[in-house]
């Protein structure tokens, strides 16, 4: 689609941060109405859908009916550029969000051509906001490779250290480092760290043994993101986290916003009580980020289902 919605191009933004959203179902739904009703009132200028964009098991080409269902009508009148990253979830091959099916999430890239919305260029960019002068780069990854459950041990393209993954390696070093804008934001679906049931990078799950915990992932930020951008925000775990950095996390300040179409039901992970700002397992919802030049806050919202009411639950200069 040529006619897409367009990037903002003045230095004042206000990004929705989403993921793990598209189940097609009453929670989905709401929170969407939710982020209208929102929208009306204080308008956003673009999204950012941070993986797990297509339950369970991800499309069936780039004409899936579900990206209608499961994005498309519940996202009716947020007419502005969408953001996307892939999620386990959309590369799944033979149990839901086993990642074993690396190719399945190239149908969300060839969706980028048909909406006017979802904008997924290739599986892994950089989108400079405003184009000119950008106050924000966000680095969308994909470390699905890094993390899947299913590992590609047999097609080397995909392997830990195989031509994906060392492509993205190079070119995110060279993008980062020749970045003018002031904010750098890594967008990803699996956390480098979480406080919910998935856990941390490198321990993904409580799984004992690589790759599936995520010690690839773990390298991986380590060696090319911490440090080098001020925020990573993730979803996966289905829940709404504002941690704080940590001695390893070189002052990068992870964020999960995963709760947009399921919640945790109160389930917190082994590190359920490091620092944090705000947490919770229970509810959907959504944050929101204001960004300028001169300052980058956050909002979290919680979204009750029957009446699809936000309420703001957290509101934070960082």
């Amino acid at each position: 689609a040529t006619d897409r919605f367009a990037f903002p191009t003045g230095p004042d933004l206000r990004v929705l941060i989403t993921g793990d959203a598209g189940t097609g179902t009453k929670a989905q739904w709401a929170v969407a109405d939710a982020i209208r009703d929102l929208h009306r009132r204080e308008p956003l200028s673009m999204a950012l859908g941070l993986g797990d964009n297509i339950y369970e098991l991800g499309p069936n080409g780039d004409q899936d009916f579900q990206f209608a269902t499961k994005f498309e009508d519940p996202n009716h009148g947020l007419d502005f550029p969408w953001v996307m990253a892939l999620g386990n979830h959309d590369n799944s091959a033979i149990f839901p969000g086993d990642g074993g099916w690396l190719l399945r999430g190239d149908d969300e890239v060839a969706y980028h051509r048909r909406s006017r919305r979802w904008w997924m260029p290739s599986r892994y960019y950089s989108v400079r906001v405003p184009e000119q002068n950008p106050v924000v780069e966000f680095f969308v990854l994909d470390l699905n490779p890094l993390a899947a459950y299913l590992p590609p041990v047999l097609a080397p393209y995909w392997a830990p250290d195989g031509q994906f993954m060392n492509e993205q390696r190079a070119w995110l070093d060279a993008a980062i480092a020749s970045s003018p804008a002031k904010w750098k934001v890594a967008c990803t679906h699996h956390p480098y760290l979480s406080n919910g049931s998935h856990g941390d990078a490198g321990e993904y799950d409580g799984i004992p043994f690589e790759p599936m915990n995520g010690m690839h992932a773990k390298r991986f930020y380590e060696e090319h993101v911490v440090g080098r951008c001020q925020f990573i925000l993730s979803g996966h775990d289905h829940a709404l986290q504002v941690l704080e950095p940590t001695l390893e996390s070189k002052g990068t300040r992870q964020i999960v916003s995963g709760a947009a179409g399921k919640n945790s039901h109160g389930k917190a992970g082994k590190h359920g009580d490091r620092r944090n700002l705000f947490q919770n397992f229970t509810d959907v919802g959504f944050m929101v980020m204001d960004l300028s030049a001169e300052r980058a806050a956050i909002r979290v919202y919680t979204v009750d289902i029957p009446t699809a009411r936000a309420k703001q639950v957290f509101d934070r200069r960082l």
